[in-house]
């Protein structure tokens, strides 16, 4: 038995302990060094420590074995220290063994240099760059290599793999691979394509990491590394090319978890399927796996049957992360709400974390349960602190919500001062919106002048805050300024833009702004940035301009620019185009209402009462019924109150009316005073 093969058997190589000393033979280095190394690999740091410090003249090997042995980076450090002071020569072993245990790099890299060891041995090279990589210092970590003599397959891999790790230097890792195989003589392995492909898949690189995936083929590492397999998965679905990535999987000759779980992560039209013969091959599902499975179900009824999974395979409730998805998915389908909360209840209160709060106050805001997003708010300060996204979720339940008092809004601003998070930029963009949503245009701007950090919410909250209350003059001023920050405007910015374009009138900037979106910001308008130009036409009076438009739209028109269309055509009297969308409405939507009651009306101005007695007959023979309208009133000290048209069910009707009135002569008195000013200011 050799004390090399002892390494994991302390009881054996204790047993060769004793031996060596019994026979003398512990006095030989090498027999040492060879125990020493045995228990620094078996983890026994101590013994080793022991061994070492019985040495009489202990060699270099000596200090480096047990160097390599530290756990923590103090001890190392402290040991090498020693070992520089005694005079002992350090070599290569010594440097990337203090290297690698080494978060300050300086000066072991100045006393390297010093030695003659750094750029002529490629070890110590390597644990340079290893050392600065991990230190955060790229800019070093290059230098290193730069300065190298001597490289080979471990140096480039290092530094390709530092630079794709950092996500913003994925570019510079794809240079330096095209750098090795033009340069190196080494061979290309499994790491070096790991790496570079991960990097063309963060910056989105879809047609070199094709080319990657064909010299990886052609070098045999797909066939023969499941991880660079997976690697090219990932590589084109971040890409957006699902079905490459799919075609990677089919053709992998072995698949372990991580594949399945890519696939699962990748396959939108039927994951439940792949996770089924993901355990018919025998492979067993992971946390990862439950966790990517139910971000791509569809179906309440496939959450509950993953949700028995995870019962089953005791992944729920033992396992926090795929709690806290249950909840979250769940909370995608309001029908199955309660079976979110019920989640959430069955988790033991140990692992109820502020992940599982927020996903619950998020899953309440979102389903329109705005009530309870506060009651479970309110539950969660008795439980944990807040989080910027617990804020973030509870403001936007309040902005949705009419029947909220804004006072609980300000409450939640408090809060958010208290704590420290008024300045995150999630906070501050939903603060900003919620004060816009409930009329409070002053403190919305006061808040988004006050960010540290202004957000592409924060942004497309302020433009919708003063298109929202009628003050359209700032609105594409803001844009403008949102652009020239460097913030790329998204889908809902160009929708508010548009919509302040209309409401102001300046069709002509509105048009600029909708041909901008695919010519400047590679943005595809969708139906709502044309209904949006149909409307402002419409408005401007451009009828022709707005049917051309409609009509030349890459998609099929939508509810929204058909309605501006036709209420534009009743404003301006155009019977017989207001005609055509109304039949294109109607076609679309049988049972609504709205286009047949502005038809009624375009042809009841016209005169024309045989066609609204047909339009008339129309909706009954549809059974079609117009819903009346509902508004709410914040009335002050947290109470909301909701009416409709001639409602008179509310306990304080007759005081409503009598305000109602007196408000109506008001507003008749001062129309009145204006009408007589302005007499008297025409007569001077």
């Amino acid at each position: 038995m050799s004390i090399k093969s002892c390494v994991g058997d302390p009881t054996s190589g204790a047993q060769l302990h004793g031996l060596s000393v019994s026979s003398g033979l512990l006095s030989f280095s090498n027999v040492s060094n060879s125990l020493i190394n045995m228990y620094s690999k078996s983890a026994l740091p101590r013994p080793a420590r022991a061994l070492f410090e019985e040495m009489r003249a202990p060699d270099t090997v000596s200090w480096n074995t047990l160097l390599s042995a530290f756990p923590d980076e103090d001890s190392a450090l402290e040991f090498a220290s020693r070992m520089h002071r005694r005079g002992v020569p350090f070599d290569a072993v010594t440097f990337t063994a203090a290297l690698s245990a080494s978060s300050r790099p300086n000066a072991l890299h100045s006393l390297a240099t010093k030695c003659g060891v750094v750029g002529s041995n490629a070890f110590v090279g390597n644990a340079l760059i290893s050392m600065y990589a991990r230190c955060g210092d790229l800019e070093a970590a290059v230098r290193a290599f730069d300065g190298m003599t001597a490289r080979d397959s471990v140096s480039w891999n290092a530094l390709i793999s530092a630079l794709a790790r950092e996500g913003d230097r994925g570019c510079q890792a794809m240079r330096v691979f095209v750098r090795m195989t033009r340069e190196a003589s080494v061979r290309l392995n499994h790491v070096a394509f790991v790496s570079a492909i991960s990097a063309c898949g963060e910056e989105g690189c879809l047609e070199f990491g094709r080319q990657l995936h064909g010299l990886a083929t052609k070098t045999g590492v797909v066939a023969s590394r499941d991880a660079v397999s997976n690697t090219l998965m990932s590589m084109y679905s971040k890409c957006g090319s699902a079905e490459l990535a799919l075609k990677v999987f089919d053709e992998a000759k072995e698949r372990n978890v991580v594949s399945w779980t890519t696939a699962i992560s990748i396959n939108g039209m039927n994951p439940v399927s792949l996770f089924n013969g993901m355990r018919l091959d025998g492979i067993e599902p992971n946390e990862v796996t439950f966790v990517a499975l139910l971000s791509m179900l569809s179906a309440a009824a496939e959450v509950k049957m993953i949700h028995g999974t995870c019962l089953k395979t005791g992944f729920f409730p033992g396992n926090v992360n795929v709690s806290n998805s249950l909840i979250s998915t769940y909370a995608r389908f309001d029908a199955v709400m309660e079976d979110s909360r019920q989640v959430f209840d069955e988790m033991r209160d140990d692992d109820r974390e502020i992940v599982s709060w927020n996903a619950l106050v998020s899953g309440y805001a979102q389903n329109g349960m705005h009530e309870k997003a506060l009651e479970t708010y309110s539950s969660l300060l008795l439980h944990s602190v807040p989080t910027s996204s617990t804020l973030g979720s509870v403001l936007g339940a309040i902005a949705a919500a009419e029947a909220i008092s804004l006072a609980r809004g300000r409450q939640c601003h408090a809060r958010a001062v208290k704590s420290g998070l008024e300045s995150h930029p999630v906070v501050s963009g939903a603060l900003v919106d919620m004060y816009s949503k409930r009329g409070s245009i002053g403190e919305s701007r006061k808040v988004f002048d006050g960010a540290s950090e202004r957000t592409l919410v924060a942004w497309t909250s302020i433009i919708a805050a003063h298109a929202r209350h009628g003050d359209y003059g700032p609105v594409t001023g803001l844009f403008r300024e949102m652009v020239q920050s460097g913030l790329r405007p998204d889908p809902v910015t160009f929708l508010v833009a548009l919509i302040a374009c209309g409401r102001s009138g300046v069709v002509d900037e509105g048009r600029r702004i909708l041909e901008s979106m695919e010519r400047d910001h590679g943005i595809k308008p969708e139906r709502e940035h044309y209904a949006c130009v149909v409307d402002m036409l419409g408005r401007a009076g451009r009828l022709d301009e707005a049917e051309e438009l409609i009509r030349g739209m890459p998609m099929r028109p939508g509810r929204s620019a058909l309605q501006s269309l036709l209420g534009a055509c009743r404003i301006h009297g155009e019977v017989e185009m207001g005609r055509r969308a109304a039949e294109a409405l109607m076609k679309m939507e049988p049972k609504e209402s709205g286009a047949y009651v502005l038809m009624s009306n375009m042809y009841a101005e016209k005169g024309e009462w045989e066609k609204v007695a047909g339009i008339r007959r129309r909706m009954r023979d549809w059974a079609v019924k117009k819903e009346v309208g509902f508004s709410w009133v914040d009335v002050g000290g947290g109470g909301m109150h909701g009416f409709s048209s001639e409602d008179k069910s509310h306990p304080q009707t007759e005081e409503v009316y009598r305000v109602a009135e007196n408000l109506g002569w008001m507003m008749r008195m001062i129309e009145c005073n204006s009408e007589v000013f302005l007499d008297l200011e025409q007569a001077k």
